[in-house]
């Protein structure tokens, strides 16, 4: 829509809001000690996906250089690695606590109620560690489009 309207140069700033969001979103689990943990988690997606979606228009339709077209699938790989992560969570919390519910209802103690969901447990607790894919794919995310913001400055026409 923007290369129709004439209004490239629109796209080519979303990039800087876009960049602001999704350094926004970077929550540190060490220094932020306040707060909803799960309020902190929905504003990081939010945030993120918000930045990324500008990101994407900034990107547009543009075939002709190849290191911000890495910068964009890497950015991409890390929104669907995590949201593959939120839906792997979500998914195994469900099913514990459905069986959780079932195994109750049919009167077992809760000390044989946690024996039975021993294995689950171990797996939810697994797949809590996603993070340990997600940020690496970040990290790369953040050297391809930190080299794109370096390489956009070192080649512009400054006149």
């Amino acid at each position: 829509m923007l290369h129709l309207d004439d209004t490239v140069w629109i796209g080519r700033y979303l990039a800087i809001p876009g960049t602001a969001l999704i350094l926004a979103s970077l929550r540190k689990h060490e220094r932020i000690t306040t707060g909803n943990p799960a309020q902190l988690l929905r504003r990081h997606e939010w945030m993120a996906w918000a930045g990324s979606l500008l990101v994407l228009v900034h990107a547009g339709i543009h075939f002709n250089a190849i290191l911000a077209w890495l910068a964009v699938w890497a950015m991409l790989v890390n929104v669907a690695s995590g949201l593959t992560g939120k839906y792997l969570l979500q998914r195994s919390r469900r099913r514990i606590e459905a069986s959780r519910r079932d195994l109750r209802d049919e009167g077992l103690a809760s000390s044989a109620i946690e024996e039975r969901l021993y294995w689950d447990s171990l797996t939810f607790d697994v797949i809590k560690q996603w993070r340990v894919v997600h940020i690496p794919i970040t990290l790369a995310f953040a050297v391809l489009a930190t080299a794109h913001i370096l390489t956009v400055f070192l080649f512009w026409g400054w006149r």
